[in-house]
Protein backbone atom coordinates (compact mmCIF):
# COMPACT_ATOMS: atom_id res chain seq x y z
CA UNK A 1 0.00 0.00 0.00
CA UNK A 2 1.53 3.28 -1.09
CA UNK A 3 1.44 6.38 1.02
CA UNK A 4 1.68 9.93 -0.15
CA UNK A 5 4.40 12.07 1.23
CA UNK A 6 3.54 15.71 1.71
CA UNK A 7 5.65 18.37 0.08
CA UNK A 8 8.25 19.84 2.42
CA UNK A 9 7.09 22.91 4.27
CA UNK A 10 8.55 26.08 2.86
CA UNK A 11 10.84 28.02 5.12
CA UNK A 12 10.06 31.67 5.84
CA UNK A 13 12.75 32.71 3.38
CA UNK A 14 11.37 30.37 0.72
CA UNK A 15 7.92 31.88 1.18
CA UNK A 16 9.35 35.35 0.72
CA UNK A 17 11.25 34.28 -2.39
CA UNK A 18 8.09 32.69 -3.82
CA UNK A 19 6.31 36.02 -3.43
CA UNK A 20 9.23 37.91 -4.94
CA UNK A 21 9.16 35.62 -7.97
CA UNK A 22 5.38 35.75 -8.23
CA UNK A 23 5.59 39.50 -8.68
CA UNK A 24 8.67 39.46 -10.87
CA UNK A 25 6.75 39.49 -14.12
CA UNK A 26 7.90 41.01 -17.39
CA UNK A 27 7.68 44.65 -16.34
CA UNK A 28 9.46 44.07 -13.02
CA UNK A 29 12.19 42.07 -14.71
CA UNK A 30 12.57 44.92 -17.17
CA UNK A 31 13.05 47.29 -14.23
CA UNK A 32 15.88 45.19 -12.84
CA UNK A 33 17.60 44.89 -16.20
CA UNK A 34 17.08 48.56 -17.07
CA UNK A 35 18.86 50.09 -14.07
CA UNK A 36 22.00 51.94 -15.19
CA UNK A 37 23.16 52.72 -11.61
CA UNK A 38 23.13 56.45 -12.25
CA UNK A 39 22.21 57.40 -8.67
CA UNK A 40 19.38 59.75 -9.63
CA UNK A 41 16.99 57.91 -7.32
CA UNK A 42 19.33 58.55 -4.37
CA UNK A 43 19.30 62.28 -5.04
CA UNK A 44 15.49 62.16 -4.98
CA UNK A 45 15.20 60.30 -1.66
CA UNK A 46 14.98 62.28 1.56
CA UNK A 47 16.32 59.35 3.57
CA UNK A 48 19.51 59.38 1.51
CA UNK A 49 19.78 63.16 1.26
CA UNK A 50 19.49 63.64 5.01
CA UNK A 51 22.03 60.92 5.89
CA UNK A 52 24.22 60.53 2.78
CA UNK A 53 24.28 56.83 3.62
CA UNK A 54 24.36 54.81 0.38
CA UNK A 55 22.28 52.00 1.86
CA UNK A 56 19.29 54.34 1.57
CA UNK A 57 19.63 54.55 -2.21
CA UNK A 58 16.13 53.49 -3.33
CA UNK A 59 17.16 50.96 -5.96
CA UNK A 60 19.50 49.30 -3.44
CA UNK A 61 16.53 48.55 -1.19
CA UNK A 62 15.30 46.11 -3.85
CA UNK A 63 18.34 43.82 -3.54
CA UNK A 64 16.54 40.79 -2.02
CA UNK A 65 14.00 40.76 -4.85
CA UNK A 66 16.76 41.34 -7.40
CA UNK A 67 18.78 38.43 -5.97
CA UNK A 68 15.76 36.12 -6.23
CA UNK A 69 15.26 37.22 -9.84
CA UNK A 70 18.90 36.65 -10.79
CA UNK A 71 18.93 33.24 -9.13
CA UNK A 72 15.64 31.91 -10.47
CA UNK A 73 14.20 33.95 -13.34
CA UNK A 74 16.85 35.97 -15.14
CA UNK A 75 17.88 34.86 -18.64
CA UNK A 76 20.09 31.74 -18.46
CA UNK A 77 19.72 31.60 -14.67
CA UNK A 78 19.12 27.83 -14.72
CA UNK A 79 22.40 27.27 -16.56
CA UNK A 80 24.31 29.81 -14.50
CA UNK A 81 23.08 28.09 -11.35
CA UNK A 82 24.89 24.92 -12.41
CA UNK A 83 28.18 26.80 -12.41
CA UNK A 84 27.58 28.81 -9.27
CA UNK A 85 27.19 32.05 -11.21
CA UNK A 86 24.01 33.21 -9.49
CA UNK A 87 23.50 34.81 -6.06
CA UNK A 88 23.16 32.53 -3.04
CA UNK A 89 19.68 31.63 -1.84
CA UNK A 90 18.18 34.31 0.38
CA UNK A 91 18.06 33.46 4.09
CA UNK A 92 15.67 34.57 6.78
CA UNK A 93 18.51 36.32 8.60
CA UNK A 94 19.25 38.33 5.47
CA UNK A 95 15.59 39.35 5.20
CA UNK A 96 15.49 40.35 8.85
CA UNK A 97 18.57 42.51 8.34
CA UNK A 98 16.95 44.07 5.28
CA UNK A 99 13.62 44.81 6.98
CA UNK A 100 14.65 48.30 8.20
CA UNK A 101 15.47 49.30 4.62
CA UNK A 102 12.12 48.04 3.35
CA UNK A 103 9.89 49.38 6.13
CA UNK A 104 11.80 52.14 7.94
CA UNK A 105 13.53 53.97 5.10
CA UNK A 106 10.84 54.04 2.42
CA UNK A 107 7.54 55.92 2.39
CA UNK A 108 6.65 54.54 -1.05
CA UNK A 109 6.23 58.19 -1.94
CA UNK A 110 7.34 57.73 -5.55
CA UNK A 111 9.78 60.63 -5.76
CA UNK A 112 12.54 58.21 -6.78
CA UNK A 113 10.27 56.76 -9.44
CA UNK A 114 9.74 60.24 -10.84
CA UNK A 115 13.48 60.85 -10.99
CA UNK A 116 14.51 57.55 -12.59
CA UNK A 117 15.60 58.17 -16.21
CA UNK A 118 14.75 54.55 -17.06
CA UNK A 119 11.19 54.78 -15.71
CA UNK A 120 11.68 52.18 -12.98
CA UNK A 121 8.75 52.28 -10.57
CA UNK A 122 10.78 51.71 -7.43
CA UNK A 123 7.95 52.62 -5.05
CA UNK A 124 5.60 50.07 -6.62
CA UNK A 125 8.29 47.38 -6.49
CA UNK A 126 9.01 48.11 -2.82
CA UNK A 127 5.31 47.59 -2.15
CA UNK A 128 5.45 44.25 -3.92
CA UNK A 129 8.61 43.30 -2.05
CA UNK A 130 6.86 44.01 1.24
CA UNK A 131 4.40 41.28 0.33
CA UNK A 132 7.31 38.85 0.42
CA UNK A 133 8.26 40.09 3.88
CA UNK A 134 4.66 39.58 5.02
CA UNK A 135 4.78 36.00 3.68
CA UNK A 136 7.91 35.43 5.75
CA UNK A 137 6.28 37.13 8.77
CA UNK A 138 9.05 39.72 8.92
CA UNK A 139 7.07 42.89 9.61
CA UNK A 140 7.75 45.55 12.28
CA UNK A 141 5.79 44.77 15.42
CA UNK A 142 3.99 48.12 15.51
CA UNK A 143 2.62 47.59 12.01
CA UNK A 144 1.54 44.05 12.82
CA UNK A 145 -0.32 45.43 15.84
CA UNK A 146 -1.99 48.08 13.70
CA UNK A 147 -3.07 45.36 11.28
CA UNK A 148 -4.48 43.27 14.14
CA UNK A 149 -6.33 46.29 15.51
CA UNK A 150 -7.82 47.08 12.11
CA UNK A 151 -9.01 43.53 11.54
CA UNK A 152 -10.47 43.21 15.04
CA UNK A 153 -12.01 46.64 15.53
CA UNK A 154 -12.01 48.28 12.11
CA UNK A 155 -9.39 50.83 13.12
CA UNK A 156 -5.58 50.61 13.34
CA UNK A 157 -5.81 52.80 16.46
CA UNK A 158 -8.72 50.76 17.89
CA UNK A 159 -11.10 53.70 17.48
CA UNK A 160 -14.49 52.10 17.91
CA UNK A 161 -18.01 53.23 17.05
CA UNK A 162 -18.70 54.69 20.50
CA UNK A 163 -15.68 56.96 20.22
CA UNK A 164 -16.77 58.08 16.75
CA UNK A 165 -20.29 58.80 17.98
CA UNK A 166 -18.96 60.83 20.90
CA UNK A 167 -16.81 62.93 18.59
CA UNK A 168 -19.71 63.46 16.18
CA UNK A 169 -22.01 64.61 18.99
CA UNK A 170 -19.35 67.02 20.26
CA UNK A 171 -18.98 68.49 16.79
CA UNK A 172 -22.73 68.80 16.40
CA UNK A 173 -22.79 70.84 19.59
CA UNK A 174 -19.87 73.02 18.48
CA UNK A 175 -21.13 73.80 14.99
CA UNK A 176 -24.89 73.64 15.64
CA UNK A 177 -25.52 71.27 12.72
CA UNK A 178 -27.06 67.80 12.96
CA UNK A 179 -24.90 65.00 11.53
CA UNK A 180 -26.83 61.90 10.52
CA UNK A 181 -25.22 58.51 11.09
CA UNK A 182 -26.01 55.36 9.12
CA UNK A 183 -28.46 57.16 6.85
CA UNK A 184 -29.72 54.99 4.01
CA UNK A 185 -30.07 56.63 0.64
CA UNK A 186 -27.72 59.53 1.34
CA UNK A 187 -25.78 60.72 -1.70
CA UNK A 188 -22.39 60.72 0.00
CA UNK A 189 -20.72 58.47 2.58
CA UNK A 190 -17.86 60.12 4.44
CA UNK A 191 -15.07 57.88 5.70
CA UNK A 192 -12.38 59.17 8.02
CA UNK A 193 -8.96 58.21 9.29
CA UNK A 194 -8.51 57.33 12.95
CA UNK A 195 -6.19 60.31 13.27
CA UNK A 196 -8.93 62.66 12.09
CA UNK A 197 -11.47 61.16 14.48
CA UNK A 198 -9.28 61.30 17.58
CA UNK A 199 -6.65 63.92 16.74
CA UNK A 200 -8.51 66.40 14.57
CA UNK A 201 -12.24 65.87 15.18
CA UNK A 202 -12.88 69.46 14.12
CA UNK A 203 -12.68 68.20 10.55
CA UNK A 204 -16.07 66.55 11.11
CA UNK A 205 -17.62 69.85 12.13
CA UNK A 206 -15.89 71.58 9.21
CA UNK A 207 -17.42 69.11 6.77
CA UNK A 208 -20.83 69.62 8.37
CA UNK A 209 -20.57 73.37 7.77
CA UNK A 210 -19.34 72.96 4.21
CA UNK A 211 -21.90 70.35 3.26
CA UNK A 212 -24.79 72.30 4.73
CA UNK A 213 -23.74 75.36 2.79
CA UNK A 214 -23.46 73.36 -0.43
CA UNK A 215 -26.64 71.35 0.13
CA UNK A 216 -24.86 67.99 0.26
CA UNK A 217 -26.81 64.96 1.50
CA UNK A 218 -24.29 62.91 3.46
CA UNK A 219 -23.77 60.45 6.26
CA UNK A 220 -21.13 58.66 8.31
CA UNK A 221 -21.40 54.93 8.96
CA UNK A 222 -20.80 53.47 12.40
CA UNK A 223 -19.89 50.17 10.75
CA UNK A 224 -17.36 51.30 8.14
CA UNK A 225 -15.92 54.68 9.09
CA UNK A 226 -12.20 53.92 8.88
CA UNK A 227 -10.38 54.91 5.70
CA UNK A 228 -6.82 53.92 6.63
CA UNK A 229 -5.69 50.71 4.95
CA UNK A 230 -2.78 49.24 6.88
CA UNK A 231 -2.78 46.24 4.54
CA UNK A 232 -1.52 48.45 1.72
CA UNK A 233 1.15 49.86 4.00
CA UNK A 234 2.60 46.59 5.27
CA UNK A 235 2.14 44.61 2.06
CA UNK A 236 -0.70 42.25 3.01
CA UNK A 237 -3.03 41.73 0.05
CA UNK A 238 -5.54 39.79 2.18
CA UNK A 239 -5.76 42.49 4.84
CA UNK A 240 -5.99 45.25 2.24
CA UNK A 241 -8.84 43.38 0.52
CA UNK A 242 -10.71 42.84 3.78
CA UNK A 243 -10.50 46.52 4.75
CA UNK A 244 -11.62 47.73 1.32
CA UNK A 245 -14.46 45.21 1.26
CA UNK A 246 -15.85 46.56 4.54
CA UNK A 247 -16.22 50.03 3.08
CA UNK A 248 -17.66 48.69 -0.17
CA UNK A 249 -20.20 46.49 1.60
CA UNK A 250 -21.43 49.33 3.81
CA UNK A 251 -21.55 51.87 0.98
CA UNK A 252 -23.62 49.52 -1.12
CA UNK A 253 -25.80 48.60 1.85
CA UNK A 254 -26.58 52.28 2.48
CA UNK A 255 -27.11 52.84 -1.24
CA UNK A 256 -24.87 55.89 -1.52
CA UNK A 257 -23.77 57.33 -4.85
CA UNK A 258 -20.33 58.45 -3.69
CA UNK A 259 -17.78 57.54 -1.04
CA UNK A 260 -15.67 60.51 0.02
CA UNK A 261 -12.06 59.62 0.67
CA UNK A 262 -10.76 61.86 3.45
CA UNK A 263 -7.60 63.89 3.86
CA UNK A 264 -5.47 60.76 4.00
CA UNK A 265 -3.00 59.66 1.34
CA UNK A 266 -2.86 55.87 1.37
CA UNK A 267 -6.60 55.66 2.05
CA UNK A 268 -7.22 57.40 -1.25
CA UNK A 269 -4.77 55.17 -3.09
CA UNK A 270 -6.19 51.99 -1.57
CA UNK A 271 -9.86 52.69 -2.18
CA UNK A 272 -9.77 54.69 -5.41
CA UNK A 273 -7.00 53.08 -7.43
CA UNK A 274 -6.35 49.65 -5.96
CA UNK A 275 -9.68 48.73 -4.41
CA UNK A 276 -11.47 47.32 -7.47
CA UNK A 277 -8.48 45.08 -8.22
CA UNK A 278 -8.33 44.00 -4.59
CA UNK A 279 -11.96 42.85 -4.46
CA UNK A 280 -12.13 41.73 -8.09
CA UNK A 281 -14.94 43.94 -9.32
CA UNK A 282 -16.03 47.51 -9.86
CA UNK A 283 -18.05 49.42 -7.27
CA UNK A 284 -21.72 50.41 -7.35
CA UNK A 285 -20.63 53.91 -6.33
CA UNK A 286 -17.92 56.40 -7.21
CA UNK A 287 -14.95 57.28 -5.03
CA UNK A 288 -14.14 60.97 -4.81
CA UNK A 289 -11.47 62.61 -2.72
CA UNK A 290 -12.68 65.38 -0.43
CA UNK A 291 -10.40 67.82 -2.26
CA UNK A 292 -11.97 66.90 -5.60
CA UNK A 293 -15.42 67.46 -4.16
CA UNK A 294 -14.54 70.80 -2.56
CA UNK A 295 -13.02 71.98 -5.82
CA UNK A 296 -16.15 70.90 -7.69
CA UNK A 297 -18.42 72.72 -5.26
CA UNK A 298 -16.47 75.97 -5.48
CA UNK A 299 -16.29 75.76 -9.27
CA UNK A 300 -20.07 75.33 -9.41
CA UNK A 301 -20.53 78.34 -7.13
CA UNK A 302 -22.06 76.26 -4.33
CA UNK A 303 -19.32 77.38 -1.94
CA UNK A 304 -18.10 80.94 -1.65
CA UNK A 305 -15.67 82.56 0.72
CA UNK A 306 -16.52 85.63 2.80
CA UNK A 307 -12.91 86.43 3.70
CA UNK A 308 -9.34 85.46 3.02
CA UNK A 309 -6.64 84.29 5.38
CA UNK A 310 -4.05 87.02 5.78
CA UNK A 311 -1.15 84.90 6.97
CA UNK A 312 1.69 83.80 4.70
CA UNK A 313 1.03 80.14 4.08
CA UNK A 314 2.21 77.27 1.94
CA UNK A 315 0.90 73.89 0.81
CA UNK A 316 2.47 70.56 1.70
CA UNK A 317 1.65 68.06 -1.05
CA UNK A 318 0.80 64.56 0.24
CA UNK A 319 2.56 62.07 -2.01
CA UNK A 320 -0.29 59.62 -2.54
CA UNK A 321 -2.78 62.39 -3.25
CA UNK A 322 -0.64 64.66 -5.41
CA UNK A 323 2.34 62.86 -6.94
CA UNK A 324 0.73 59.43 -7.28
CA UNK A 325 -2.92 60.47 -7.13
CA UNK A 326 -2.90 63.32 -9.63
CA UNK A 327 -4.64 65.99 -7.54
CA UNK A 328 -2.23 68.84 -8.21
CA UNK A 329 -4.33 71.80 -9.33
CA UNK A 330 -7.35 71.30 -7.05
CA UNK A 331 -5.80 72.11 -3.65
CA UNK A 332 -4.03 75.11 -5.16
CA UNK A 333 -7.22 76.48 -6.64
CA UNK A 334 -8.90 76.11 -3.26
CA UNK A 335 -6.05 77.86 -1.47
CA UNK A 336 -6.07 80.73 -3.93
CA UNK A 337 -9.77 81.20 -3.13
CA UNK A 338 -9.07 81.59 0.56
CA UNK A 339 -5.52 82.93 0.97
CA UNK A 340 -4.03 86.35 0.27
CA UNK A 341 -0.43 85.17 0.70
CA UNK A 342 -0.13 81.65 -0.63
CA UNK A 343 3.47 80.89 -1.55
CA UNK A 344 4.66 77.66 -3.12
CA UNK A 345 7.66 76.01 -1.53
CA UNK A 346 10.63 75.05 -3.68
CA UNK A 347 9.92 71.76 -5.42
CA UNK A 348 6.15 72.05 -4.92
CA UNK A 349 3.67 69.80 -6.66
CA UNK A 350 4.59 66.38 -7.97
CA UNK A 351 8.25 66.77 -6.98
CA UNK A 352 7.57 67.84 -3.40
CA UNK A 353 9.26 66.01 -0.54
CA UNK A 354 7.26 63.51 1.49
CA UNK A 355 6.62 64.43 5.12
CA UNK A 356 8.64 61.33 6.00
CA UNK A 357 5.87 59.40 7.75
CA UNK A 358 3.96 57.80 4.88
CA UNK A 359 3.90 54.12 4.01
CA UNK A 360 3.52 53.11 7.65
CA UNK A 361 6.77 54.75 8.78
CA UNK A 362 5.04 57.10 11.23
CA UNK A 363 3.39 54.08 12.91
CA UNK A 364 6.69 52.22 13.14
CA UNK A 365 8.49 53.33 16.32
CA UNK A 366 11.65 51.55 15.20
CA UNK A 367 11.96 54.13 12.42
CA UNK A 368 11.57 57.23 14.61
CA UNK A 369 15.20 58.36 14.53
CA UNK A 370 15.51 57.89 10.78
CA UNK A 371 12.18 59.60 10.18
CA UNK A 372 13.34 62.60 12.19
CA UNK A 373 16.47 62.77 10.05
CA UNK A 374 14.47 62.64 6.82
CA UNK A 375 12.29 65.50 8.08
CA UNK A 376 15.27 67.82 7.64
CA UNK A 377 14.52 67.98 3.91
CA UNK A 378 10.97 69.10 4.65
CA UNK A 379 12.12 71.58 7.26
CA UNK A 380 14.51 73.16 4.78
CA UNK A 381 11.63 73.74 2.38
CA UNK A 382 9.77 75.62 5.11
CA UNK A 383 12.82 77.61 6.15
CA UNK A 384 13.34 78.78 2.58
CA UNK A 385 10.04 80.69 2.64
CA UNK A 386 10.53 84.09 4.27
CA UNK A 387 7.90 84.94 6.87
CA UNK A 388 6.06 81.63 6.63
CA UNK A 389 3.35 81.32 9.29
CA UNK A 390 1.01 78.49 8.32
CA UNK A 391 1.30 75.12 6.55
CA UNK A 392 -1.78 73.64 4.91
CA UNK A 393 -2.00 69.96 4.05
CA UNK A 394 -4.88 67.74 2.86
CA UNK A 395 -3.68 64.67 4.81
CA UNK A 396 -4.15 63.98 8.52
CA UNK A 397 -1.12 61.69 8.72
CA UNK A 398 1.07 64.34 7.09
CA UNK A 399 -0.35 66.87 9.52
CA UNK A 400 0.64 64.75 12.52
CA UNK A 401 4.14 64.14 11.16
CA UNK A 402 4.60 67.83 10.33
CA UNK A 403 3.43 68.96 13.76
CA UNK A 404 5.75 66.50 15.50
CA UNK A 405 8.68 67.51 13.32
CA UNK A 406 8.06 71.22 13.84
CA UNK A 407 7.87 70.68 17.59
CA UNK A 408 11.24 68.89 17.50
CA UNK A 409 12.66 71.97 15.78
CA UNK A 410 10.98 74.37 18.25
CA UNK A 411 9.26 75.97 15.27
CA UNK A 412 6.27 78.29 15.81
CA UNK A 413 4.75 77.25 12.47
CA UNK A 414 1.16 76.02 12.60
CA UNK A 415 -0.39 73.25 10.50
CA UNK A 416 -4.02 72.99 9.42
CA UNK A 417 -6.09 70.74 7.17
CA UNK A 418 -7.42 72.23 3.96
CA UNK A 419 -11.07 71.44 4.72
CA UNK A 420 -10.83 73.19 8.08
CA UNK A 421 -9.23 76.26 6.55
CA UNK A 422 -12.02 76.55 3.98
CA UNK A 423 -14.70 76.10 6.64
CA UNK A 424 -13.23 79.02 8.61
CA UNK A 425 -13.78 81.39 5.68
CA UNK A 426 -17.14 80.20 4.35
CA UNK A 427 -19.75 82.72 3.32
CA UNK A 428 -22.74 81.25 5.13
CA UNK A 429 -25.49 82.41 2.82
CA UNK A 430 -27.88 79.58 3.72
CA UNK A 431 -27.29 79.41 7.46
Amino acid sequence: MSTKTSAPTQTAADQAVSKFLEYTHASTAAYFDACVHCGECAEACHFYLSTKNPIYTPIYKLQPMLKAYKRHKAPLSSIKRLFGLVPEQITKQELEEWSPLVYDSCNMCGRCTLACPMGIDIAFTIRKMREGFVAADIVPGDLRQSEKNALETGSPMRVQAKALQAQVRAQEKDCGIAIELDKKGADYLVILSSMEIMGYPEVIGSLAKIFKEAGIDWTISTKAYEATNVGIQIGSWDTARTLVQRVVDEAEHLGVKYVISPECGHAYSALRWQGPNLIGRSYDFEVIHIIELLHQLTTEGRLQMKSKNGRRLTLHDPCQIVRRGGLVKEPRALLNDVADHFEEMQGAGITNFCCGGGGGVSANSRAAKLQASAFECKMQQFNDIDGLELIVTPCANCRTVLEDGLEEHDSPLEVIGLSELLAQHLDHRQT
